[in-house]
């Protein structure tokens, strides 16, 4: 019997330190990660994959996905997180496998809700 790999995309890898160094933590499907600073005492890098374009990625400044924005659409490779948000680097993030559209993001923004279909951790 032949070994079967599901394949869940998009995918987020995340690395303890810059440039793609240290510990590795993967994250896949549409997820989203509250309070990056209280998960990981430290992130330097990280790299999203994702076959389709149309996968998101959104950065928030700030914890319970509060503060500025930043949005990536499709694979993405950020070397040095700290350089994010005048070096502070993210706090919270999602993972989209589809577009989020940008009064999308504003909405989770200000309810902290999110589309059906994530996970939020």
């Amino acid at each position: 019997m032949l070994a079967t790999q599901s394949r869940i995309f998009p995918k987020l890898t995340l690395y303890s330190r810059k440039n793609y160094e240290g510990c590795r933590y993967v994250w896949r499907g549409n997820r989203a990660l509250r309070d990056l600073k209280r998960m990981y005492s430290h992130l330097g890098s990280l790299r999203f994959y994702s076959p389709s374009r149309e996968a998101t990625l959104v950065l928030f400044s700030r914890a319970n996905f509060k503060g500025r924005i930043r949005v990536y659409r499709g694979t993405t490779n950020i070397p040095d997180l700290q350089a994010l948000f005048d070096g502070r680097g993210p706090g919270s993030l999602i993972i989209s496998s589809y577009c989020l559209k940008p009064w999308q993001i504003r909405l989770i923004g200000r309810t902290g809700c999110l589309p059906k279909g994530f996970w939020v951790v």
